[in-house]
């Protein structure tokens, strides 16, 4: 009996962590997390430390961002590949 109550207390509780890594996954992606860029992607000039560790916070999103006809334009900007370049972040080719 003992060793069944501890087998589903420990089924919950490797549900309950796999639901959690899963919404800091899906929270993970935000574009909005990218606005210290913004002055850098408009002007090309070089990046804020703020803004190249949001890029690198958000680099595993890049893929899902250039599908997005309303931010794939930015992400494939010249002045974005400069941003990124200077901070040392690859856009990968998706």
């Amino acid at each position: 009996m003992r060793k069944a109550f501890s087998f589903i207390v420990l089924c919950a509780f490797v549900i309950v962590l796999l639901g959690n890594a899963q919404k800091t996954n899906a929270q993970t992606c935000n574009p909005q997390e990218l606005r210290p860029c913004i002055a850098f992607l408009s002007s090309g000039t070089t990046p804020s430390m703020a803004c190249c560790s949001k890029l690198k916070a958000q680099q595993p999103c890049f893929c899902g961002y250039a599908k997005n006809p309303s931010l794939g334009q930015y992400l494939n900007s010249p002045n974005a590949k400069k941003v990124a370049s200077d901070c040392g972040v690859p856009i990968p080719k998706c």
